[in-house]
């Protein structure tokens, strides 16, 4: 809920800014071409997530990778489709992947790869463990 508050905060604070300086027809038509460039990705997603199932399939792309292209370029478009300046400005940067990975790590603090130390520690744990079989042999 803080998050949306700040956003909505942000997105007054730069829409009133801008629009203050450009005009109100230059406002409109901003928010009209931001929407049709919107729509123009959202119908080429199609093509672009093939691209990226391609790739995953050659391994010149991770998992993770794959997931984040797809998801930030989708959650680009549509930022792009919401009228406002700041959600427009955040839009055209998550169609690149390097302020898309950036947004992931600083905002939403997602890890890129899992600690080898971690995977160390783990292993270790379960070296110490014996895997035995009890039978009964008691009978009633």
């Amino acid at each position: 809920m803080k998050y949306f508050l700040v956003y909505l905060l942000l997105e007054v604070f730069v829409s009133v800014n801008i629009s203050s300086n450009i005009g109100a027809m230059a406002t409109f038509l901003e928010i009209v071409l931001s929407a049709m460039f919107g729509f123009i990705l959202l119908a080429n997603f199609r093509t672009t997530l093939m691209e990226s199932m391609q790739a995953l399939q050659k391994r010149t792309i991770s998992m993770g990778e794959f997931q984040k292209l797809n998801a930030f370029t989708l959650l680009g478009a549509l930022l792009l489709i919401i009228p406002g300046f700041f959600s427009d400005i955040v839009g055209i940067f998550l169609q690149f992947t390097f302020f898309a990975t950036l947004f992931a790590k600083k905002i939403l603090h997602v890890k890129d790869n899992i600690d080898i130390e971690d995977i160390q520690h783990t292993k270790k744990d379960y070296d110490e463990i014996i895997d035995v079989e009890i039978i009964d042999d008691r009978t009633k």
